[in-house]
């Protein structure tokens, strides 16, 4: 229907050769824009017959981890889009008018850690509060005002999955050196490091880079090499750890839930079908020959939409 240019300029920095690109940042839409963030290059919006509506520049330059690259995605909550900043540098978190960019809040970040997880917006007997991990340390702010809630240090490095949440308690993970999982319960303040807020931690199967799935008081945590594992979301009480989906694969990807199942798309080709619950079964193995998915599947309106490297496939 139309393509634009957002923005043309010379980078700064490199992006992983495999896995990145300089739009590694998912979009978001309510359904009559479309907003693209590009990290360094700036956030972009459009309305759905590609017309810009607004831009904004933040005049930072993000310095990466090893050159990784950028790839916190934006979040959208109602009429306010929220941004994360993180990187080497001066960091900060960014709430801004959906429909005119304007700047709302920002709160400061100054741990100075790369990130390429986005904030995650979380209710609490009725309010919203924003939760961002981050190398080490997970932080919640008030979603109207920005103020910080809490925080709570025991995560890894180089922290890729999205927190999730059941409404009581929030899920928060790493697994790049020293791996880890803390299911946090909400509805505490200021440091939580070490409390009984800190409800259970897992070591064991955590993944660098696919988000977990929760549903109906599970959690499915998918890692990079090929391993799935169900815990019970309030205590930690495995389901089953670390089981093999047929034969060697790699992911970057998140699994999916929708109908009961939990779709998981390889880079490999492969989109391997779970069934969700206390046993661990695989129900099918669907091949797209010459695919390389890194991308996370899109489930609406019953169709399954996936991007290959070249291709977007929809699957009813």
């Amino acid at each position: 229907l139309w393509e634009r240019i957002a923005k043309v300029a010379t980078p700064h920095e490199g992006y992983h050769p495999q896995y990145g690109s300089f739009a590694s940042n998912s979009p978001v839409t309510d359904g009559k824009h479309v907003i693209a963030f590009f990290g360094s290059r700036g956030v972009y919006c459009y309305d759905m017959d590609g017309n810009k509506v607004w831009e904004k520049d933040f005049g930072v330059q993000l310095r990466m981890f090893n050159v990784f690259g950028e790839g916190a995605w934006p979040t959208l909550e109602g009429n306010t889009l929220l941004i994360l900043m993180d990187h080497e540098g001066d960091s900060f978190l960014v709430a801004l008018d959906k429909s005119t960019g304007k700047e709302l809040w920002r709160a400061n970040r100054n741990d100075g850690n790369t990130n390429w997880s986005g904030p995650v917006v979380i209710s609490y007997q009725e309010k919203k509060q924003v939760v961002v991990s981050a190398t080490r340390k997970v932080h919640a702010y008030d979603f109207e005002t920005g103020k910080p809630l809490w925080e709570c240090a025991g995560l890894g490095q180089n922290t890729i999955p999205a927190p999730v949440s059941d409404g009581s308690m929030v899920i928060v993970m790493s697994g790049y050196r020293d791996p880890n999982l803390l299911a946090i319960k909400l509805g505490r303040e200021g440091d939580l490091t070490n409390t009984d807020a800190v409800v259970w931690k897992n070591q064991r199967g955590n993944s660098y880079t696919p988000s977990p799935v929760l549903a109906d008081g599970k959690i499915y945590i998918l890692t990079d090499s090929g391993m799935l594992s169900c815990f019970d979301v309030k205590t930690g009480t495995p389901y089953y750890q670390q089981q093999r989906l047929g034969k060697p694969y790699n992911f970057k990807a998140s699994p999916v839930a929708a109908n009961g199942k939990l779709y998981l798309s390889s880079e490999e080709g492969d989109v391997i079908v779970v069934k969700m619950g206390e046993k661990f079964e695989i129900l099918a193995t669907n091949t797209l020959d010459g695919q390389f998915f890194v991308a996370t599947p899109a489930v609406i309106d019953g169709e399954m939409y996936l991007r290959g490297q070249n291709t977007l496939f929809a699957i009813h």
